[in-house]
């Protein structure tokens, strides 16, 4: 059996120093505050891929929240195939994509949610 290559898929604070040769994604619904559009470096701004605003709202960035969160973005996730497709084909032409976000928490953020669940579909 094959196995098929493709590129990395990671995560980063836009905050973060931009690294070298990756495809950059900001990922958040809201422009980061305090990042300039030069700062940002970005390749792509795909605003449909976030979570949506009453769903953000609701989490809040309480880690309490982050279970009910999570299930809830799968399910938004599930019903936006097409800017998930879009990701997992970036993939599969062998960039390596940063998924930026503005958040503080680098660990309960919907860019883990996101990741996880691109890679998911990217080895089924």
């Amino acid at each position: 059996m094959e196995s098929q290559q493709h590129g990395v898929l990671s995560i980063a604070r836009i905050y973060d120093e931009p690294g070298e040769g990756l495809y950059r994604v900001l990922v958040d619904r809201l422009w980061p505050r305090g990042v300039t559009k030069e700062r940002a470096a970005l390749d792509e701004w795909l605003k449909d891929i976030s979570p949506s605003a009453p769903l953000r709202t609701e989490f809040a960035h309480m880690a309490s929240r982050f279970p009910d969160f999570t299930k809830a973005y799968r399910a938004e996730l599930d019903q936006r195939q097409e800017a998930v497709e879009h990701v997992l084909e970036l993939l599969r032409r062998g960039l390596n994509v940063v998924l930026l976000y503005g958040a503080k928490d680098r660990e309960i953020n919907h860019a883990q949610v996101l990741r996880s669940y691109l890679l998911e579909r990217l080895l089924d």
